[in-house]
């Protein structure tokens, strides 16, 4: 007996969506420091693909939470750890992004560290 297949295996075997060409996790033409971003990527990627949709955001909102109402380097250092996630993640999507969203990504990342910086400094 066959063990149940998981929703994403099946739509992967799909014969009207058949999976992309050449390798969907890299940048076609990166340069050095891009590939190697996303050839120690590859793995992280595949696990948080794996684990169910909304863990991301939860811990990601958590520490930012924590961030906020935890006192001086505690506080700073869960902002950290969310502003590295943020920029991780919009470094790796950067090349096909647009110019507002691109903006809206070192926004974000930015917003983060000066929260981060201010909890430091014991606002």
């Amino acid at each position: 007996m066959a063990p149940p297949e998981h929703g994403d295996e099946k739509r992967r075997r799909d014969p009207d969506h058949p999976p992309p060409e050449g390798n969907p996790l890299y940048t076609p033409g990166a340069g050095r420091l891009r590939r190697s971003v996303e050839e120690r990527s590859a793995v992280p990627l595949v696990w948080l693909h794996q684990r169910p949709r909304w863990l991301a955001p939860l811990v990601l909102g958590a520490l930012f939470i924590a961030g906020l109402m935890a006192p001086g380097l505690v506080g700073a250092l869960c902002l950290l750890l969310a502003a590295a996630f943020l920029a991780w993640l919009a470094f790796l999507t950067w090349p096909s992004l647009d110019g507002r969203l691109r903006m809206a990504r070192v926004l974000t990342v930015t917003v983060v560290l000066v929260l981060a910086a201010a909890r430091v400094l014991g606002y």
